[in-house]
């Protein structure tokens, strides 16, 4: 789709910008408000380019739970993928080895490796392989065919979270070749059954981490953060999404975005939704936010709070250090062939390098890769949205220094938790709707107690309408630390 023009945009803008009242111009309060409320328009008028073309439609189809016998089947495929994977590294080490002393690493030589000898042997494993992986996958299918069970039994929770866990790790692979293992996004309701009925009033969903799956938020058997919210406000419905996060998650931002607009059509009376995400999950949440507003879905109106738990705004450091240390082995004789090894991680991964979460912020870049952080597209927040971000920091007492901040959680800083980057990339929330809890990891943020007393306080409060209340500015950054028998135990 085409973009209009800058000039007629700019005309339209002011055009539809009403004239401030008398009282408005000396306070400058109500007509300011109304042009920032067109300028976060225009971020959605130069939409991605490519955000009319067909996404990826297999997470449309009804939910089907994964089997014993998808699981099995599941894994022999993975086996077979797994090896065909490595023989191809196996070979091309080797080739590179023979092959660069000698001065003939080069296109020709390589396709006379191929049709040479050792390169058919290699062939002949990897066919073996497939030929048997396909058999038992096939075997395993018809079984199933033919048994016909009267029941589904599912899958035990130690195998669900396993299947999440893979899923995180190679979740792109599991589409690409069509593997049983891959999970679909679906709501599953305080019962972890999937849910059906009715809904009305305000909805809490929890939106879960990279290899984490909707049981993750359950695993304590007491004090949970969803128990906590349903304890604290037992008029909202809470809800947890279970989804594919090897998948890219622009991708998973357009599926959740359909998910949710879904919802509300089948429950009109839904007049709330407020939306919690760990880790990847609160990416996930802002990238359906960006393109439920993109594509009009009226689900976005409905939403009152964000909350977001060490979600890397800006990157995770893993990712970022995984990556530097995949580009300079590639950069090596000899071993440039195990940079591959780094290619088998999922492209959710990969996006967490950075934070992506536009479809434009990898479609343009060779192989499965990112655009550099400072080349992301901006992605806004939603102005009638009150925004929450928490960070954590392993350390048990606030230290002002940048090993600190750069340690965070472990896994992510404090300034990508709290959407802090250069001045066009960093997220515009108030200092009060910011958090930081010291002596807290990346996995314990969906645990903590402390943290869960500051979420279920923010929700309390929901005041809808105000999210970038002036008062907002005047609240400091909140710090949280751990009581004496906490950092005992």
């Amino acid at each position: 789709m085409t973009s209009p023009k800058p000039l007629e945009t700019i005309h339209d803008l002011f055009a539809t910008t009403r004239r401030p009242t008398a009282v408005e111009s000396d306070t400058g309060e109500g007509f300011q408000g109304d042009v920032y409320e067109e300028l976060a328009k225009l971020e959605y008028i130069y939409v991605d380019e490519l955000s009319a073309e067909t996404v990826d439609n297999s997470y449309s189809k009804p939910h089907q739970p994964i089997t014993l016998v998808d699981f099995f089947e599941g894994l022999a495929q993975l086996a077979t993928m797994g090896v065909v994977e490595v023989t191809d590294i196996v070979e091309a080490i080797h080739r590179e080895i023979l092959l660069r002393p000698l001065g003939r690493f080069n296109k020709g030589n390589i396709e006379h490796w191929q049709r040479g000898i050792t390169g058919r042997i290699y062939g002949t494993v990897r066919y073996t392989m497939q030929l048997v992986g396909n058999n038992l996958a096939s075997g395993l299918r018809l079984y199933n065919t033919v048994s016909k069970p009267k029941k589904i039994q599912p899958l035990p929770k130690n195998l669900r979270r396993l299947v999440n866990i893979l899923n995180g790790v190679m979740g792109d692979h599991l589409i690409t070749h069509h593997n049983p293992l891959a999970v679909s996004m679906v709501l599953y309701d305080e019962y972890n059954r999937v849910q059906s009925g009715a809904l009305s009033g305000r909805i809490i969903i929890l939106c879960h981490g990279l290899c984490m799956s909707h049981l993750s938020w359950q695993v304590s058997g007491e004090g949970n953060l969803g128990e906590a919210l349903v304890n604290h406000l037992p008029k909202a419905t809470v809800l947890y999404l279970n989804y594919n996060t090897g998948r890219r998650i622009s991708s998973n931002g357009r599926s959740f975005a359909k998910v949710l607009q879904d919802l509300v059509e089948s429950n009109p009376d839904v007049t709330q939704i407020d939306l919690i995400g760990h880790s990847m999950g609160g990416l996930l949440s802002r990238s359906a936010l960006f393109y439920g507003k993109e594509q009009g879905f009226s689900w976005v109106k409905r939403v009152g709070n964000l909350v977001t738990l060490g979600s890397p705004h800006h990157g995770a450091s893993l990712e970022q250090i995984g990556h530097f240390v995949q580009d300079k082995i590639a950069k090596l004789p000899f071993a440039g062939s195990l940079a591959k090894l780094g290619d088998l991680r999922s492209a959710g991964i990969i996006d967490l390098r950075y934070g992506s979460i536009r479809d434009a912020d990898w479609k343009s870049t060779e192989g499965r890769s990112v655009l550099p952080a400072e080349f992301r597209h901006p992605t806004r927040l939603p102005l009638h949205v009150n925004t929450y971000l928490v960070a954590a920091a392993l350390i048990e007492t606030h230290y002002e220094s940048k090993t600190t901040s750069l340690l965070g959680d472990g896994l992510v800083s404090v300034e990508s938790a709290l959407g802090e980057y250069t001045e066009e990339h960093t997220l515009a929330v108030p200092e009060g709707h910011k958090a930081i809890f010291y002596g807290v990891n990346h996995m314990n943020l969906i645990y903590s107690d402390r943290v869960h007393e500051q979420v279920i306080a923010w929700l309390l409060d929901n005041r809808l309408g105000d999210a970038h209340d002036a008062k907002y500015g005047l609240d400091s950054r909140i710090y949280s630390y751990p009581e004496v028998d906490e950092v005992a135990n």
